[in-house]
């Protein structure tokens, strides 16, 4: 599910957005422009909602900050609908444009819209834990965590796909390829030193990482699975 980061400083129009988009995204809240460059800090994003007209860090400079850091699409919300005013927010990288009072549809029509212009990605994030297949990272936090090459894949497979089972010998089969000869208790060893890795940097890894006794693995991204 794509994650969604709503900024704006009135936290009834925050809860508003968030009764709209929430059926079909997940979202996150910040009060403020100060609040939403520390979440981007820590989380990856799909899209942000930003509003402009906020005080201390107007939406303007928000935007500004968050394209020195990150090409993540983003649409501005506000009450100002004049053609300046809308220009400038493309000029900063804006990448579409609200004014309120906004219908419900058409919002979503344009988060939709722009959500499937963007290329796929390869980064998956969990609760601030992210694989990163670009620069083959894994981290926590900020806390990289160091790992083979194929504990790298493992895991990767396994966020990339929430709920799905991995038998060990699909895992042999993917990973170390259709002839090798590695056995099940290799793909034992490294889901328990994948875990113990993880384990290490506080993010907690036995609620989404599990075994299906006789069969394999599968991850969760709810310890409520």
């Amino acid at each position: 599910m794509y994650k969604l980061l709503l900024v704006d400083d009135e936290k009834r129009m925050l809860e508003l957005l968030e009764l709209y988009l929430k059926p079909h995204y997940m979202c996150r809240k910040a009060i403020g422009g100060a609040e939403a460059l520390k979440q981007i800090e820590k989380e990856t994003f799909d899209l942000v909602l930003l509003d402009i007209m906020m005080p201390e860090m107007d939406g303007w400079e928000v935007c500004e900050e968050i394209r020195n850091k990150s090409d993540v699409p983003l649409i501005m919300l506000t009450a100002r609908d004049q053609k300046e005013d809308i220009i400038k927010g493309l000029n900063l990288g804006a990448d579409d444009y609200v004014t309120k009072p906004f219908d419900e549809e058409e919002l979503l029509a344009r988060i939709e819209a722009l959500l499937r212009r963007q290329p796929p990605k390869h980064v998956v994030e969990v609760n601030s834990l992210i694989w990163d297949e670009d620069r083959h990272e894994l981290s926590f936090e900020g806390q990289t965590i160091k790992l083979t090459p194929k504990e790298f894949s493992m895991i990767g497979y396994l966020m990339k796909h929430p709920n799905q089972v991995f038998e060990r010998e699909q895992f042999i089969e993917l990973i170390w390829g259709f002839d090798s000869d590695t056995g099940g208790r290799t793909i034992d060893s490294h889901v328990r030193n994948i875990r113990d890795k993880i384990r290490q940097t506080g993010f907690p890894i036995d609620n989404y990482l599990k075994t299906v006794w006789g069969v394999g693995y599968k991850w969760v991204n709810s310890s409520l699975d």
